[in-house]
């Protein structure tokens, strides 16, 4: 058992809190038994570190809670806590979310989670929040882990894959209203600023969310209702 917090890994596992060390080192943490096995399922598990044995895990190793609390960074640790590379597959899904500068760590994790939901399998990230925050990864309950990632802005993904189609929300009624076929991708922006102006210049649908009262909605709840409503042939 590692007791002390002076414990070299401990050390380098604390480190994980900071994006700048999980960038350097290509690891991040997640944190309760559900997260854990999602990690090893996906084979991306390097080390469980537990307070408790887990007869779910013969290679946990276990630590102290003043550890866990050390590693973690919680006023009430989990119990148990997986290391993790970061690695995942690089396929391209005929139905792809690009999301644009999105800064808050619920709203990434939330649309992760609705991706996988509605078959949007891979993800287009353009400076948005770090991936691996630990608020990101609770909010996606696992599904971060069945998702393709890839960095890069709407216009090399238009350049680099011309037979997508470009879809991005309207905050008013469109003429057209037919449901779009795949191949393409969905934009969302940024919570503030809304869709970059030259993505809208490659858009080639536009999509209407019809409200009353209010005139916009969360970009995570407006993200989700347009996947569903693309996955469902009787919206459109």
């Amino acid at each position: 058992m590692i007791t002390s917090v002076q414990n070299q890994k401990v050390k380098a596992y604390t480190k994980l809190q900071q994006k700048k060390y999980r960038d350097q080192q290509k690891q991040f943490i997640v944190e309760g038994e559900h997260l854990v096995i999602e990690a090893v399922k996906a084979h991306v598990a390097l080390e469980i570190l537990g307070t408790e044995t887990n007869t779910r895990f013969t290679n946990l190793e276990l630590v102290s809670e003043a550890v866990m609390k050390k590693i973690t960074a919680t006023k009430n640790p989990p119990k148990i806590i997986a290391i993790c590379k970061q690695q995942f597959p690089t396929f391209l899904s005929d139905k792809v979310l690009i999301l644009e500068n999105i800064q808050d760590p619920g709203n990434l994790g939330t649309l992760l989670r609705s991706a996988l939901a509605f078959d949007f399998k891979t993800i287009i990230l353009d400076q948005c929040v770090d991936l691996f925050n630990p608020k990101v990864i609770r909010a996606t309950q696992g599904a971060l882990f069945q998702l393709a990632y890839f960095y890069q802005d709407t216009e090399t993904f238009k350049l680099n894959n011309p037979k997508y189609k470009i879809l991005i929300t309207s905050v008013t009624k469109t003429i057209n209203q037919t449901k779009p076929e795949p191949p393409y991708a969905l934009v969302l922006g940024n919570e503030g600023q809304g869709i970059k102006p030259q993505t809208m210049k490659l858009s080639d649908h536009r999509l209407h969310i019809p409200t009353t009262q209010v005139e916009s909605l969360n970009v995570s709840v407006a993200g989700s209702i347009l996947m569903q409503a693309l996955a469902n042939p009787s919206i459109f």
